[in-house]
């Protein structure tokens, strides 16, 4: 053993070089001295590290050096750790303002990769722990997460976009399978030191940045990674232990772990290995509007013949002085961007769009095989149906057919806004199908659905979903799925512009069934208005609230005169009992006279 080595770890070997004690000063912080003073408080001796010389090339012939450079072995102390990928500059790693000292934290050896040879090495070396934490401020996108939220997410547990992990003293491997799942789907967050159940099982802090080194390198390490994605970290401390939330933002690119590339399916990181899926994944990633690929060989002539007269003719009573009513069949086809040309390969023709719009059956099938919608009515039979269509014609034809399936099982109410009556089925039907026609991924094979049942009104589709979870009016960010079929539906009146569903359906969903809608976003879009349980038949008929029935009672009293309940419920599509209850309640308020015995009995406006 070399003279001098025979001390207690963290003491300078006095029987070395003054230049060479210099170069492994830097030995008394860290790991060393800690695990020296945790081995005598158990009552045993230091274990002492065990120094290696390792021979270097010298950079600089023919200069003066000291001697070989000092390190021992990374189990024992973090002179000489092992190799480490450095985090880039950029936003990845230690977020954006990353400080250069990030890229070499430990050791003499990576000093001197990153600063010149003439640098006070042990003084920089001696003088990282200090400034670290000041050059690692992460910019935190996602906010701090309070102890509230925080308890929130422990009591609901893991989802889409949440994971708990146990962590020691360095993350384990599937930890870096959630971080590429993550970056695959719509973000998410990943809590280290929570067991599944959502127990806290922490993190001793002195491990937490060391973690965060750990997850960088990974990240970064090409071997590991086809690129980098980008980590922020948050330390939190919750009933005395700590808490590392490693959060992924939703980023554009497809990533590969280890040459496998993962994907977020509920609380699953799954592995993608069918083309089908990765072909999905990435047109999600990338924007992709496949509604754009154009079919050079499709003609004019495989459209549906008067189609576009029609859609001429619907645009121009619709507006008047619309443009499309100047135009022939094939400017009118170039304005709705049906007839493209794309820039970058120089194709020209009609798109995938103008064959879903406007096309014959046999012309839409052959552009989207798997394309069609089920209309399910069931009301006695709940394992099978008691009414059904499935539909496979165009966009333009499909509105019209669905349209009518729904009229026919959905009972119109009664609904007064101000004092003109509106057809809140038209209004929630009209929002419903053209929400499932316009905003669907057609190339995928699962079937839209459309069912009408005891539980309520709703349809489900395939989507292209940016994020996943439920949406609201208030953090609702609109964002086009196929923008193309999307404007051709808005100049025919078939559709408003984006958002205007969701307000209609929330403002007119409980006149209708008596409770508010539930839209669901991700890889199958769902939308939901739920009948309410527990109404009387009269007011599930009318579907409307009673004090709305009773205006509109009173108003139409009011405007005849005379009325019996027969009259009141012929017209408000209500039963007779009902009629006879809210026109009995009119009389005793005073505002209704009557006249004759129960079969004959008629009522009077007392205004």
């Amino acid at each position: 053993m070399p003279a001098g080595l025979d001390r207690r770890p963290g003491e300078l070997p006095g029987g070395l070089p003054r230049r060479l004690r210099g170069q492994c000063a830097h030995a008394s912080h860290g790991p060393l001295r800690q695990r020296g003073d945790r081995d005598r408080a158990r009552g045993g001796a230091a274990r002492e590290p065990r120094l290696q010389v390792h021979e270097r090339r010298d950079p600089h012939p023919g200069r003066r050096h000291g001697p070989a450079s000092v390190s021992a072995p990374r189990k024992t102390c973090s002179i000489k750790p092992a190799r480490k990928v450095r985090a880039p500059s950029g936003p990845v790693g230690f977020g954006r303002g990353a400080s250069p000292l990030c890229g070499c934290l430990e050791g003499s050896d990576t000093l001197r990769e990153n600063f010149p040879y003439f640098f006070p090495y042990s003084l920089i070396s001696s003088l990282i722990p200090l400034f670290l934490p000041l050059s690692c401020i992460y910019e935190k996108k996602g906010g701090v997460v309070e102890h509230s939220v925080f308890e929130d997410i422990l009591r609901r547990g893991e989802s889409t976009t949440i994971e708990f992990k146990r962590c020691g003293s360095r993350p384990e491997r599937d930890s870096l399978e959630t971080i590429c799942s993550f970056a695959n789907r719509n973000g998410g967050s990943l809590f280290l030191g929570v067991t599944d159940s959502g127990e806290i099982q922490g993190i001793p802090y002195q491990n937490l940045l060391e973690i965060e080194r750990n997850l960088i390198n990974c990240t970064c390490n090409p071997d590991l990674f086809n690129m980098p994605p980008s980590l922020e970290f948050e330390q939190i401390e919750y009933g005395g232990q700590w808490v590392l939330r490693v959060w992924v933002p939703p980023t554009q690119g497809v990533y590969r772990f280890k040459g496998r590339v993962y994907d977020r399916l509920a609380d699953a990181d799954i592995v993608l290995k069918a083309d089908t899926q990765i072909a999905s994944l990435y047109l999600r990633k990338y924007s992709i509007f496949t509604e754009q690929h154009i079919f050079p060989h499709l003609r004019i002539e495989d459209l549906e013949p008067g189609l576009i007269d029609k859609c001429r003719q619907i645009a121009s009573s619709r507006r008047p002085g619309h443009p499309w009513a100047e135009m022939d069949d094939m400017e009118l086809l170039r304005s709705a961007q049906l007839y493209t040309r794309d820039i970058e390969t120089g194709a020209e023709g009609l798109n995938r769009a103008a064959a879903l719009l406007l096309g014959r059956r046999e012309v839409v099938l052959a552009a989207c095989p798997a394309y069609k919608t089920d209309a399910v009515f069931r009301e006695r039979q709940a394992d099978r149906y008691d009414d059904r269509e499935t539909v496979r014609d165009n966009l333009v034809t499909a509105y019209g057919t669905l349209r009518d399936f729904c009229a026919k099982h959905l009972l119109d109410p009664f609904y007064l806004e101000g004092d003109r009556r509106v057809s809140v089925r038209d209004i929630v039907v009209r929002e419903m199908v053209s929400n499932t026609l316009i905003h669907r991924e057609f190339t995928s094979p699962f079937p839209a659905k459309l069912i009408i049942d005891e539980s309520g009104f709703r349809t489900e589709n395939a989507s292209r979903a940016l994020f996943e979870g439920r949406l609201t009016l208030s953090d609702f960010n609109p964002m086009p799925k196929n923008p193309i079929i999307a404007s051709f539906f808005t100049q025919i009146g078939y559709a408003e512009e984006l958002g205007s569903g969701l307000r209609n359906l929330e403002k007119y969903s409980k006149a209708l069934l008596g409770a508010d809608p539930v839209l669901s976003e991700g890889d199958v879009f769902v939308a939901q208005i739920p009948r309410k349980k527990g109404l009387a038949e009269g007011d599930r008929a009318s579907g409307a609230l009673k004090e709305n029935t009773r205006l509109a009672v009173l108003a139409l009293l009011e405007e005849r005169g005379a009325l019996s309940a027969g009259d009141v419920a012929a017209e408000l599509h209500i039963t007779s009992k009902t009629a006879a209850k809210y026109l009995k309640g009119l009389a005793s308020d005073g505002l209704a006279e009557t006249d004759g015995n129960v079969r004959t009995r008629r009522y009077f406006w007392a205004g």
